[in-house]
This record gives structure tokens, C-alpha cells and sequence, in this order.
């Protein structure tokens, strides 16, 4: 399903070894200058010189999360801030964590400087006791529970010979037994409230190097489908959404400096992503999530939904002209 180096999420930690997503990148912003300009010159390759396909404008928000109490982990960057943002525009009432307390209140000053109601709680959702604090913590404050979307994690990248196992061990801390801590901590506020929706952010991701993050997102997928299936009863709908690649500093190869990041991110897509061929703008994924969230998808539960730009064309990544790979 996915077509980018690794796809989007909240926290990231960059990898103790050289990756192959190191490796197909740039060792130098200058080389990356001068790569990238071999793509965004006067003569624009056909795959340049076409029109793009681009995201659809967002239709003016409707109110239709209006009272409603919506948590989010991993939601300080990325696809975890543009939904914060997308559901607070929609008039819920948002409370979002991450381990960036900066980011996390420059996040929250956004959401209130437009008129919508959010807090911020620092929590790593490696730690059982932070996580149950703001998962109730969120409750209290908002009188309950709606929605809830799992997306925080991580990657760490290696050949799976090489790749230590505290590292291993740390990738599923984050991703796999996160989802599985918090929705352990939501499902009892979501009972009390007679039902609501889970989402959890999964991958469909398999690239050299990936065994950890792989497995942790696949996991995922199970802990979803065993979910629905001991709440779908109860009134509580559990889904997971594979992203494609999304236009974030987590999917930028190291070296490439912001001025060049658009010339690059637009050679790339048509050449990885088979039917869109461009990355994914996180805000997009945000509204897949909200139509997830949504009524109108209230007979779907224990799928896996994927918002990719179209099938994998798999192998091996291909990179613009000039760049190493």
C-alpha cells in the first residue's frame, strides 16, 4: 500500500545506523541543491511537465463533531496536528498528547488563535501511567468520551540481523502495546458514554530494513480486528487507516534542506506513487480520518482502510534523477 520511505506519524526517532531511507538520501544539503536541480530545471521531464493531480479543497467546516470529546496521541506534528486541527474546526472539543511539549503547545495556541477548544497533555505512551492519566485526565475535562484516535509512533530501521533488540523492543513499546495501552484506558469512558469510535493509525509498509516497524503496524491491524470483535456489541466501532506517503518531515531523506523539499516531494511522487503519483497532504489524511469518525460509516468495524494514491508498485524505491540511490 505505501509508497514512501516510511509512512506518516507523530514521533520519530531517527535510526542508530546509516538506513537505506538514509542512504536514498542526500549526503549534503548542497548535493541536494545540486541533485534536485537536475529535476527543476527549464527542460522539465514528462513527468514534471504534466499537471498535477492535486487535493481537493476542504468543504467549510459543518459543525458535525459539534460537542463532541475527541483524543488524540501522537498529535503535536503530522497527520496527528492536522486532525487535531480538522476535528477542532468541526467543532469538537480536542485533547491531544505527545512528547514534544513544545510543539504541543504551539499545536494547542493554533487550535484556540481559531476559535476551537483544545488541550494539550504531555504523555509517552510507553509509560502505562502517563497514558491512563490522559486518557482520563481528557475524560474529566470533557465530561466523557467520543472518539479516539491512536496514532502515535515510531520507527527504527536496520537489516534484521543487525538491528538491536532494544530497539526492536522499543518500536513495539511505542506503536504496538501504545495502541493496545490506549485503548485499554478509552474503552471504559467510551462504555459510560454508550459507544464511540476508535481509529488507530496502522501501515501498510514493507521495506528494507523496516522488520520492527513492520511488524509493530501489522500487530496493529490484529489487536483492531480482536477489538471490534469484544466491543462491536457495545456500541464501540474499531478501525485502523493505512496512510501513504504524507507531505511531513518525517517521510524527508536527511540532507535535504527546506528550500528544496518541494522540487524534491514532487519528483518523487510520480515516479513511487502509481495512480495519484504525489505524496499525500496530511490534511487529507486528517479528513479520512473524520469521515472514519463519522455516522456515515457506522456499519464498518475491524477494517483496515487504506488512503495510499494507489496500489504499490513494490520493489525498490525510485528516486529522482541525481540522487544516489
Amino acid at each position: 500500500m505505501t509508497n514512501s520511505p516510511v509512512p506518516e506519524e507523530e514521533t520519530t526517532t531517527r535510526p542508530a545506523r546509516r538506513s537505506r531511507r538514509a542512504l536514498l538520501g542526500i549526503a549534503t544539503a548542497g548535493a541536494a541543491v545540486g541533485a534536485v536541480g537536475t529535476v527543476t530545471g527549464s527542460a522539465l521531464p514528462a513527468y514534471l511537465a504534466g499537471p498535477a493531480t492535486r487535493p481537493a479543497p476542504a468543504a467549510a467546516p459543518s459543525g458535525r463533531f459539534a460537542g463532541k470529546a475527541v483524543l488524540i496521541t501522537g498529535g503535536t506534528s503530522g497527520i496527528g496536528r492536522a486532525t487535531a486541527l480538522a476535528f477542532a474546526a468541526e467543532g469538537a472539543r480536542v485533547s491531544f498528547c505527545g512528547r514534544r511539549t513544545e510543539l504541543g503547545r504551539q499545536v494547542e495556541a493554533e487550535i484556540r488563535a481559531s476559535g476551537g477548544d483544545a488541550v494539550y497533555l504531555p504523555a509517552d505512551v510507553r509509560i502505562p501511567e502517563q497514558l491512563q492519566h490522559f486518557v482520563d485526565e481528557t475524560a474529566r475535562r470533557f465530561g466523557g468520551l467520543d472518539i479516539a484516535f491512536n496514532n502515535a509512533g515510531i520507527t527504527k530501521t536496520a537489516p534484521l540481523h543487525e538491528m538491536r533488540p532494544e530497539d526492536f523492543d522499543d518500536v513495539h513499546l511505542t506503536n504496538e502495546r501504545g495502541v493496545f495501552l490506549s485503548i485499554k484506558y478509552e474503552v471504559p469512558h467510551l462504555l459510560a458514554r454508550g459507544g464511540g469510535v476508535i481509529i488507530c493509525t496502522s501501515s501498510g509498509s514493507t521495506r528494507p530494513g523496516g522488520t520492527a516497524y513492520t511488524a509493530s503496524k501489522r500487530a496493529i491491524e490484529g489487536i483492531v480486528q480482536a477489538a471490534s470483535l469484544d466491543y462491536g456489541t457495545r456500541g464501540i466501532r474499531v478501525n485502523a487507516i493505512l496512510p501513504g506517503t504524507t507531505d511531513t518531515a518525517f517521510v524527508r531523506p536527511p540532507g535535504i534542506p527546506d528550500a528544496v523539499w518541494p522540487a524534491f516531494r514532487d519528483a518523487w511522487g510520480p515516479l513511487n506513487v502509481s495512480a495519484l503519483e504525489r505524496m499525500a497532504a496530511p490534511e487529507e489524511i486528517a479528513r479520512a480520518v473524520l469521515a472514519m469518525a463519522g455516522d456515515d460509516f457506522g456499519y464498518m468495524t475491524g477494517s483496515s482502510v487504506e488512503v495510499g494514491g494507489g496500489p504499490s508498485r513494490g520493489g525498490k524505491m525510485r528516486m529522482p534523477p541525481g540522487i544516489p540511490s
